[in-house]
């Protein structure tokens, strides 16, 4: 993981887009400041495509793609697609799996929420759960005193043997029945809303994250940026990103957002020799 400022403006002056976590990389302390807002708005006054990919539910998003500066938002670990269409005035939703299998799938993750309750003391439903469509999310620090490390993998373990799929976001163990994630539906996104190949045009697009469930991310995109923050979790990441800020959390994503904006700016031409 080099420094921010070790990233040449070359590098940064294609991006086409940013891609960006909410949670501890646009938030800070679970505030969404005014320096990280004005920085998502900057970017897309500047012509940027701006996406949050998030754990959060599907009640958050509805909001996010319909209030905030971006053009679309990945939610519950890729589990949906939010966008809204300003001309139209419609909300065009996403599901990667049919209102049936959602259904199904809630029953089957009502036992296991069951099952970690009784099992991890101190663990506890995210306050966010009622909001959500297809997963399951365990607050382990961000309205309970912080489980230690034993008590998370516990929490992972359950959702493992119940044949779900974990993650380990700062905040929460986000667990789901089937076979997808941030990564997938951020590449459905932007095939069919954007027309655009992400494998083919991959480095002209930015990532920014803090933690393990950004991991694949982090290994996909050549400009992967992690907040300062990323640093805690370095032990838990399967893949770390390319570059990490100075600051952290929100403060990090404007860093960030201060250079891609920077590298877009034409450099004034001298003038001629013997020019009036």
């Amino acid at each position: 993981m080099l420094p921010l400022d070790r990233l040449d403006d070359a590098a940064l002056a294609p991006v086409r887009g940013v891609f960006a976590d909410i949670d501890d990389t646009l938030t800070t302390d679970g505030k969404l400041t005014a320096v990280a807002y004005g920085a998502l708005a900057s970017l897309s006054a500047a012509g940027l495509l701006v996406v949050p990919i998030t754990g959060r539910p599907a009640g958050w998003c509805d909001h996010i793609a319909r209030m905030w500066p971006v053009d679309a938002v990945v939610g519950e670990n890729g589990a949906f697609y939010f966008a809204y269409d300003r001309a139209a005035h419609k909300l065009v939703k996403r599901f990667r799996d049919a209102d049936p299998v959602r259904a199904a799938h809630r029953d089957r993750l009502a036992a296991v929420r069951d099952r970690i309750l009784a099992e991890v003391p101190g663990a506890a439903l995210a306050s966010d759960q009622r909001y959500r469509e297809a997963d399951l999310a365990i607050d382990y620090c961000e309205d309970v005193t912080r489980l230690d490390a034993a008590a998370v993998d516990r929490i992972v373990a359950i959702m493992h043997a119940a044949g779900m799929t974990a993650k380990v976001s700062s905040i929460h163990v986000n667990g789901w029945f089937g076979v997808y994630d941030k990564l997938g539906m951020t590449k459905t996104l932007m095939q069919e809303r954007f027309g655009v190949d992400l494998d083919a045009e991959r480095d002209r697009y930015v990532f920014a994250g803090d933690s393990p469930n950004d991991a694949p991310l982090f290994a996909y995109f050549p400009l992967s940026i992690g907040v300062a923050n990323v640093r805690r979790f370095a032990a838990r990441l399967e893949h770390a990103p390319a570059y990490v800020t100075a600051a952290e959390s929100g403060a990090g994503f404007a860093e960030l957002a201060e250079r891609l904006l920077e590298s877009r700016t034409p450099t004034p031409s001298l003038p001629l020799a013997g020019g009036g």
